[in-house]
């Protein structure tokens, strides 16, 4: 795995890119709020990508880089996640359709910067829908309407954060598990690779 340290608007940035021949599209993945690149979810639908033909690039923002586990705040996470993607596609993701995505508060950020990135695909996993155990708390459906490109959205079947409904242009798969995704890797692998396999629009195909 090759691994670039890009510099942002707020900080250093890092991303891990995972080793592909001839890949047909680029998925660029944003790990969640207080967690890492090595999440399993991350990693599982990382693999699913490859099967589908995608070079996979997990990103961890300037905070994680630095050590802090608390999140930034979104305008910093979009510009830290923005300057990566721009970064990228000018070098490991050049010429490549760009499908961005991420786990929780990572898939939030995809969602709110995939029209301004050019974006072909957004992948969701585990999207935190409301505050935890609190349905009738503050929505962020709105972040995930606004994407009018193809997403998908993979959420465990007992997450306490909500579980999105299906829309036009929204695909929401469900698996064993919580927030954390853990409980069903393999599921999370295929849900990832058959979305992206049968896109082949993303490809420009």
């Amino acid at each position: 795995m090759k691994t670039i340290d890009i510099e942002t608007p707020v900080g250093l940035a890092r991303a891990h890119v995972r080793p592909r021949d001839d890949p047909r599209a680029a998925l660029i993945l944003g790990h969640g709020a207080g967690g890492g690149v090595s999440a399993p979810d991350l990693l599982a639908a990382a693999r699913g990508a490859e099967a589908a033909g995608f070079r996979v690039v997990l990103v961890e923002q300037p905070y994680r880089v630095a050590g802090r586990r608390s999140p930034a705040p979104a305008r910093q996470l979009d510009v830290a996640w923005t300057a990566v993607v721009e970064q990228l596609r000018q070098n490991e993701a050049a010429g490549l359709p760009l499908v961005l995505g991420g786990r929780s508060s990572g898939a939030r950020v995809a969602c709110r910067t995939a029209e301004p990135l050019d974006a072909v695909g957004v992948l969701c996993l585990a999207f935190p829908l409301h505050p935890p155990g609190r349905p009738d708390g503050p929505s962020r459906i709105a972040e995930l309407d606004a994407v009018s490109c193809p997403a998908l959205v993979i959420q465990g079947e007992r997450d306490p954060f909500g579980i999105p409904a299906p829309g036009p242009r929204r695909a929401v798969v469900l698996v064993a598990g919580d927030h954390g995704l853990k409980a069903d890797p393999d599921g999370v692998e295929a849900a990832a690779r058959d979305w992206l396999a049968k896109r082949s629009e993303l490809a420009g195909r």
